[in-house]
């Protein structure tokens, strides 16, 4: 169980660290997901951060000091805050061993964090940190505004997070967005059905979607229900009666289109 009141983007990186399912070299969140801290981690780990940030038009982008301010006059983006590049030099080796522990998941990035926000001011670390992660967050939003295919690529699976948590709440019927269960092993009790019932959904819809495949007489329109298919989500509930009564007697389970139970096709 995750606090409330702690940050998404705390627990960000030790979802990519900790991870030994699924293999990613890109990440993306939503706008709570982030901190300059976090993109200048992320990227020293090996990953590419790419968030959707809320109002990015208004978010500071920094340069290095040295440049020519007449220089900057044609630039349709123009930097108007400097990276103290000072602070990241100076803490350059301390700054490595951190990520050097997050590698070899010693620990954990959210106790790193919650450590260097104790203190009454802002440690040193994770002011290096957030000066490196500035100069990674500047190169990220000018690539954003540029490069559409990066911004589609962003949107998709994030879309699909999205729509995964309505699916979540359409089958947690009464009370979709708290547990009103008191004890934690209630509480997994519960999340752990609302799972079952959503990949019994998902099951159901792939062995539909599979039928007119399975029917296609020629092999262009079975790739076309294929790519078809592939562009659209299994996620989908609205031809199912959340408030129904079921019954799963082997009589009563009999498909019309042909679809048995498991005793029947075993």
């Amino acid at each position: 169980m995750i606090s409330a009141a702690d940050r998404e983007s705390a627990s960000v990186i030790d979802g990519l660290m900790h991870n030994d399912v699924v293999r990613s070299d890109i990440h993306s969140t939503d706008t709570h997901g982030y901190t300059e801290v976090v993109f200048g981690l992320i990227h020293l780990l090996g990953f590419s951060f790419a968030p959707r940030i809320k109002g990015i038009g208004k978010q500071r982008l920094y340069l290095f000091r040295g440049h020519d301010h007449n220089a900057r006059e044609g630039w349709k983006m123009a930097p108007d805050h400097y990276v103290n590049d000072a602070l990241t030099r100076e803490n350059w080796d301390d700054r490595l061993r951190r990520v050097a522990t997050l590698k070899l998941k010693e620990n954990t990035t959210s106790d790193i964090f919650r450590r260097l926000n104790s203190y009454s001011r802002q440690h040193a670390l994770y002011q290096t940190l957030k000066a490196f992660g500035q100069v990674i967050k500047s190169l990220f939003i000018l690539r954003y505004v540029d490069d559409l295919e990066l911004r589609q690529a962003i949107e998709k699976p994030l879309n699909k997070v999205e729509l995964a948590n309505r699916f979540t709440r359409a089958v947690a019927v009464g009370n979709p967005r708290e547990f009103t269960q008191a004890e934690k092993e209630e509480q997994e009790i519960a999340e752990a059905c609302n799972r079952l019932i959503k990949n019994s959904i998902i099951c159901w819809n792939y062995l539909y979607l599979a039928r007119p495949i399975e029917k296609a007489t020629d092999a262009e329109t079975r790739e076309n229900l294929r790519c078809t298919i592939a562009t659209h989500s299994p996620m989908s509930w609205a031809h199912i009666n959340m408030l129904g009564e079921y019954d799963f007697s082997d009589e009563k389970l009999r498909d019309a289109i042909g679809i048995l139970p498991l005793k029947s096709a075993a």
